[in-house]
């Protein structure tokens, strides 16, 4: 892992909500809804923690003309950062 993917890694991992929703975006690209049921986040917190990930390049909307059902995924550094994550 490089400088600049390590430096986003203690980004995401010094949140818990950050941490969390990676990890559930590893597999699939979700809506906000789904990603919050499926991190155990209350839906009010998704759309900043996405806003977050979004900024550091680690998670990515793929759909942001869209008002409703917008997807994201993660970034190649993001899936990075997802093993890493796993690994501990």
């Amino acid at each position: 892992m490089d400088d600049e993917t390590l430096k986003k890694y203690a980004y995401v991992n010094i949140s818990s909500y950050r941490a969390r929703v990676v990890k559930t975006l590893k597999d699939e690209d979700k809506t906000p809804t789904v990603i919050a049921r499926d991190a155990g986040i209350r839906v009010n917190h998704i759309s900043h923690v996405l806003k977050q990930l979004k900024e550091c390049e680690v998670a990515e909307c793929i759909n942001e003309q869209n008002r409703k059902n917008r997807i994201y995924r993660l970034t190649d550094v993001g899936r990075e950062i997802a093993d890493y994550i796993d690994k501990e």
